[in-house]
């Protein structure tokens, strides 16, 4: 099982390079090319998401991303350290980010057969897995 770390500061910007980072180690996993837009497409919503809760808490810490190949599927987590539900102190806007939240959850569901989503007081999970081929070509470096 070889797995690829990234953490990145929750800015935006980072979220295009962890899109990108995503769909190289997914090629190279053997996920299907077809699927590959969907993979680039889940990973920037997570991302993005996990980018939104950590500055609508001030959370200075990096949202992280797992990559994870195993012999016969391609999982990526990414994980925040916003803590779930209850006090904010974003105050009025708590209505427009849950819904955004929840837009964003919909988006990767419809885009991901096998996703799982937890989140507890010390932060959230999403964990997204694809099948990949088990005979496909290493690419050569």
């Amino acid at each position: 099982m070889a797995t690829v770390e990234l953490r990145f500061s929750a800015q935006p910007e980072h979220v295009r390079t962890a899109r990108l980072v995503a769909a190289a180690v997914a090629r190279r996993a053997g996920v299907d090319e077809a699927v590959l837009d969907e993979v680039r497409l889940a990973v920037g919503e997570a991302c993005s998401r996990a980018v939104g809760l950590h500055q609508a808490s001030s959370i200075a810490a990096p949202v992280h991303v797992q990559l994870i190949e195993d012999e016969k599927q391609f999982s990526i987590e990414v994980g925040d350290e916003a803590p779930s539900g209850g006090d904010s102190a974003s105050g009025a806007g708590d209505g427009d980010a849950e819904s955004e939240d929840e837009m964003g959850l919909a988006v990767i569901s419809g885009l991901v057969d096998d996703v799982e989503v937890s989140a507890g007081e010390n932060g959230g999970l999403i964990r997204m897995s694809w099948p990949t081929t088990p005979d496909h070509p290493e690419p050569v470096a």
